[in-house]
């Protein structure tokens, strides 16, 4: 967490206000003491309509292997 004086925060506020929507966390101090603090807002969460994910998955092919066989293939055949 940054912390930025009010005259900066006055003087940069579109730049602090990105800084937040990526996720940063940004204390306001006035004579080097916190007064306030910069946080995102809360998004709300889209509700997913259960009926159109069945219609969509129910057009999939199935999967050749599984899950776990296909991370294994994926860990083992890549260089670290």
């Amino acid at each position: 967490m940054d912390a930025i004086n009010l005259a900066d925060a006055k003087a940069h506020l579109s730049e602090l206000v990105d800084r937040v929507e990526a996720g940063d966390s940004i204390d306001i101090t006035r004579r080097g003491k916190p007064v306030a603090r910069l946080t995102a807002a809360a998004r709300p969460r889209m509700r997913i309509d259960a009926a159109l994910l069945r219609s969509l998955t129910a057009t999939m092919p199935p999967a050749a292997q599984s899950a776990a066989d296909l991370v294994r293939l994926m860990r083992d055949s890549d260089r670290y």
